[in-house]
């Protein structure tokens, strides 16, 4: 079943790959009304995380951002597809860093880093941060389970020099680089519910008690890294700029979750400001529960 649907998805995905930008943007907007309007597409997760994220807007203010989301949806689907052909120079483009300076002093210190970044505007274009800097790229992702899926996911991530770590060997993988000589980057998004079984720490987001992942805290302690928070906002239809953030390159001298809370309410900044880019389709508060007292 997973080939077949894959056979059939996959010409739409290779002529989506050929358009020109300016046309990917009519196909989006023409996609926008099926997928809101007639199939609804996780519009009930949508709604519900709206509702719970910000108790305080009126149903009109949070339907209001519930279209403009699916509007900015439609887009990364569409970007996504067209970076399976997209020449690097033409990413280089469309993904701009304000700071690459910062990565620079972390390298120049003979410093590993972990890059965290969220499910916030364009994550699938990060990767021309290889143009960047000097540290050899590794992402951290979840395995999809559609395994011919994953394989064109992992060549397109990985068409410009990144080694897709899944996360279920992230540890393993980490471990085994640390061996080795050369500093290495790696991108965590970790803004997502971890599994309620695996759950170690709960904190406050938008609103919500829920679970959260602290595995890049636990490994940046572990290994010494710095950790630095990616900010990626859209400049206007297929433009976005990165702004990278020092959270700290001591990351042995906070307690325990202090950086993983730094990072929390780093991404709460950037969903509050413009929600319309959050992607709202996870269930991210589905572990959600009341405050332990």
């Amino acid at each position: 079943m997973d080939r077949l649907v894959f056979i059939i998805t996959y010409p739409f995905i290779w002529l989506i790959s050929k358009l020109s930008f300016s046309s990917i943007y009519i196909v989006s907007d023409l996609l926008f009304y099926p997928l809101y309007y007639i199939f609804s597409y996780r519009k009930k997760v949508v709604r519900k995380n709206l509702e719970l994220a910000f108790p305080n807007k009126s149903l009109k203010e949070r339907i209001k951002i519930e279209k403009e989301n699916y509007r900015n949806l439609t887009d990364i689907f569409l970007e996504t597809f067209k970076s399976t052909k997209m020449e690097e120079d033409e990413l280089k483009k469309r993904f701009v860093f304000k700071n690459p300076d910062v990565l620079e002093k972390i390298y120049k210190n003979k410093q590993d880093v972990i890059v965290m970044c969220s499910h916030y505007c364009s994550w699938e274009w990060v990767f021309a941060i290889r143009n960047i800097t000097s540290f050899n790229i590794n992402a951290v992702y979840k395995q999809l389970s559609n395994k011919y899926f994953d394989k064109l996911t992992k060549s397109r991530r990985s068409q410009y020099g990144a080694n897709m770590i899944t996360t279920k060997d992230t540890f393993r993988e980490i471990s085994r680089l640390s061996k080795i000589e050369g500093l290495n980057f790696y991108g965590f998004a970790s803004d997502q519910s971890p599994k309620k079984s695996k759950a170690v720490y709960w904190t406050n987001f938008l609103n919500n008690y829920v679970p959260f992942h602290i595995g890049a805290e636990v490994i940046a302690k572990k290994y010494n890294m710095a950790l630095v928070f990616m900010d990626v906002q859209k400049i206007k239809r297929g433009f976005y700029e990165a702004s990278l953030s020092l959270i700290t390159d001591k990351p042995k001298d906070f307690k325990n979750y202090e950086l993983t809370e730094e990072y929390i309410k780093l991404v709460e900044k950037q969903v509050t400001e413009k929600p319309e880019y959050y992607t709202w389709t996870h269930k991210r508060f589905k572990h959600r529960k009341n405050k332990a007292i």
